[in-house]
């Protein structure tokens, strides 16, 4: 870029912050601002456009459009070429604007008289906060230097909008980070509670954006550079650990942190006048704008590393690192783009629910959270960036909604909501010692499902009878390493110590699909969840299987034991990893090692395929648990990731229930023990229809066992049984409208 355009960039940002430091009104400062651009673009209009709201653009001031439609003009998000500025987040630059697409005359501005326009976005980190507009009479595209010079402008308007710096009584704008604001994503764990935000990975704050000594600033960013090559270098020296996925992050951030046009568009932004941190956060806020927008994979793949990158260089140039010295305030509330199982047990069970941008219902948090019992939302799309430490916060996981800094009105209502389950709460726990006995005499036993030794305390207090499900893979999933065979069997038995004697049943280890250990090298799957997971992966490795199983007969020390395996789809996986067992239990009595004095070995079914397995299958295990999370996403050809359809199907449709029914007609024909493990087990009304479609015991999360155990001591199964009967047979497609209509005639 010429000096001479640097130099006029130099100029511009120094009357900016001369401006900005002035003690002023947020009006005037905007005032003086476009004034100032006008001035040195030459241009006969510059006008800022902020958001008011989520959707809806202000004209917040103007040099050389009409003085009284300041805080009039309002334009919709994509509405005119300022909406599609800030919509694409992209330059728009014409000498013909009203030839082009969408355009939108404004009367009350007087802008009629102005051909050319360039609308450069303000934003930061990826989030539009407004738009700077140029206008002249003249028909004239701006040279893309002119361009670069407010893209510049621009990033410095978004940081000072992002600290308040226009902002004050009289002014119209709102300031950011006060408001009210309500993110709408999806449930990953059910449950509410008021908290104060707690940041992963706080924001970094430019509180600099205007640098007075460029070749300082230029000796810092080299600094840094050098800096975050060591760094990198320094993890790929120690790699040995890593598998090749996790090498070739490292490769990519190198050759990232080695990019000479990226270095180079962050020297040119601070010759322009810009701080270091500034021209750091002004490239990665532009190339979040391509992540955006690009539909290519790999392509946004590789933008996401480069934004993390950028992150790690901010960092290194501010010291805000994540240790910022922030205690956890009181009920805190995790908020984070993602979070993986390691870091988020790191927390312990302080947390009182957790905010994610990214996550899934399967993911390892959502794990963690069900085992804690706090409320989870994933999807929260742009709740980092809106956030702050200690702001107040409400977390609605059964309607997947965050309410950030919510007004008094929402405050007290969810009080209430949170109340009302606290009261539900203790009406249940007056019934943790008493059965599950429906009116008609049939009784349920109802279980826990549990990962996490924290879970166990949770057991004699919820009143499940004992652990339907233990899942194994949490120990494998919050490590670096493969866990050894003796601490494994050691934590077993402290499950064991703590059950006092109720039945465990130990689910082996169940990974693949969103389960990735991160020391395995990790197969690229068209369908995951389709692919080499569970079983299927203990049979390829029988070693791994091996010494689980070893682990969890040294654990029992004679004690009866209860192992299933999961996603069992067919007799011949059955067999060979039973035959795994047995060959573990003939060394084990070879060694001297105590075998278990009562074993229970079953097969979880997960896929429609065992429903219709030979006979030999149901004969030949000792016991059958529905995995109903996998069965009914199977059933339906729904994946349960994918929020278009996942709350598509209804568990209580007439033909999943039907499946339900013939599995136990199976299981009681061949007299094997049968359960239902997963959500759904949870949910009262589906477990009232499991019970009267004959299933006998149902395995939950702990807080669950309460509201299902209340429900089924009010009802009459058999009742229940003939209302279904009679839905099916007039041909109703779910039975749900007619049990509820059942219990909402209920004394």
């Amino acid at each position: 870029m010429p000096e001479r355009v640097e130099s006029e960039s130099r100029k511009l940002l120094g009357r900016l912050r001369d401006s900005l430091a002035e003690s002023a009104a947020g009006q005037d400062r905007l005032d003086r601002i476009v004034t100032l651009i006008a001035t040195s673009m030459q241009a006969e209009v510059c006008s800022i456009y902020l958001f008011r709201d989520e959707e809806t653009l202000e004209l917040c001031a103007t040099e050389g459009l009409k003085p009284e439609s300041v805080h009039q003009t309002r334009l919709k998000l994509g509405e005119g070429l300022v909406g599609r500025t800030a919509k694409s987040r992209q330059v728009i630059n014409t000498g013909n604007a009203p030839s082009e697409k969408g355009f939108r005359y404004m009367p009350e501005t007087g802008e009629e008289r102005y051909s050319s326009f360039c609308g450069v976005p303000v934003q930061r980190l990826g989030q539009v906060m407004g738009v700077l507009v140029v206008q002249s009479k003249a028909a004239r595209e701006i040279t893309p230097d002119e361009v670069y010079a407010l893209e510049v402008v621009a990033m410095v308007l978004a940081e000072m909008t992002e600290l308040g710096a226009f902002v004050d009584e009289g002014a119209s704008l709102q300031a950011r980070h006060r408001q009210p604001v309500t993110f709408r994503g999806s449930s990953g764990q059910e449950g509410a509670v008021e908290g104060r935000v707690y940041l992963h990975e706080p924001r970094v704050v430019v509180t600099n954006p205007v640098s007075d000594d460029p070749e300082a600033e230029a000796a810092r960013l080299k600094t840094a550079i050098d800096a975050l090559k060591m760094s990198v270098d320094s993890l790929l020296e120690g790699a040995t650990t890593m598998d090749a996925e996790q090498v070739q992050v490292l490769e990519t951030y190198r050759m990232f942190a080695n990019s000479k046009s990226w270095v180079a568009r962050m020297e040119a932004d601070v010759g322009s006048g810009l701080s270091a941190e500034a021209a750091v956060e002004k490239e990665q806020s532009l190339a979040r704008s391509r992540m955006m927008a690009s539909d290519d994979p790999y392509l946004r793949e590789r933008l996401h590393d480069l934004d993390d990158l950028s992150n790690r260089l901010l960092r290194i140039l501010t010291g805000q690192g994540k240790d910022t010295g922030v205690d956890l305030p009181e009920n805190p509330v995790l908020v984070a783009r993602n979070i993986g199982p390691g870091e988020l047990l790191e927390y312990g069970k302080a947390l009182k629910g957790i905010v994610l941008e990214e996550g899934s219902v399967g993911s390892h948090a959502a794990i963690v959270a069900r085992a804690w019992a706090i409320p989870l939302i994933i999807h929260a799309e742009g709740i980092t960036t809106e956030a702050l430490n200690g702001d107040t916060i409400l977390v609605d996981g059964d309607q997947g909604a965050a309410h950030l800094r919510p007004d008094d009105t929402l405050k007290s209502a969810f009080r209430d909501k949170i109340a009302m389950a606290a009261k539900a709460q203790e009406k249940y726990a007056s019934l943790r010692d008493l059965p599950a006995e429906t009116r008609d005499g049939v009784r349920i036993g109802l279980h826990m499902n549990a990962g996490l030794m924290a879970d166990l305390p949770s057991l004699a207090g919820s009143g499940a009878e004992g652990v339907g499900l233990f899942r194994t893979e949490l120990q494998f999933l919050i490590r670096n390493q493969m866990p050894q065979r003796g601490e494994l069997s050691a934590l077993y038995s402290r499950v064991m110590d703590n059950a006092k004697g109720r039945r465990v049943a130990f689910r082996t280890l169940d990974i693949g699909s969103d389960k990735v250990l991160s020391y395995m090298k990790r197969i690229e799957e068209p369908n995951p969840a389709l692919g080499w997971r569970a079983i299927r992966v203990g049979l390829d490795k029988p070693g791994v299987l091996r010494m689980q199983l070893q682990a969890l007969v040294r654990a029992a020390q004679g004690r009866p034991l209860t192992l299933m395996f999961p996603f069992i789809t067919q007799l011949a996986e059955f067999r060979a990893a039973k035959a795994e067992m047995d060959k573990v239990l003939i060394r084990e009595a070879i060694l001297g090692h105590p075998l278990p004095e009562e074993l229970e070995v079953g097969a979880m079914l997960e896929t429609p395929s065992l429903a219709f397995a030979p006979d030999a299958f149901f004969e030949e295990t000792d016991f059958v648990s529905i995995g109903g999370n996998d069965l009914k996403q199977f059933f339906f050809a729904a994946d349960r990731e994918n929020e278009l359809v996942r709350r598509r199907y209804d568990t209580l449709d007439v033909s999943f229930l039907t499946l339900i029914e013939q599995i136990v007609k199976r299981c009681a024909q061949s007299n094997t023990a049968l359960s239902f493990c997963g959500e759904d087990a949870g949910r009262p009304i589906e477990a009232l229809c499991f019970a009267a479609m004959g299933l006998r015991t149902l395995s939950m999360r702990a807080p669950s066992v309460g509201p299902v155990k209340h429900l089924l001591r009010r009802v009459n199964l058999a009742e229940v049984r003939r209302v279904i009967d009679t839905a099916r047979a007039r041909g109703d497609l779910t039975v749900r409208p007619a049990v509820m209509d059942y219990l909402s005639k209920l004394d």
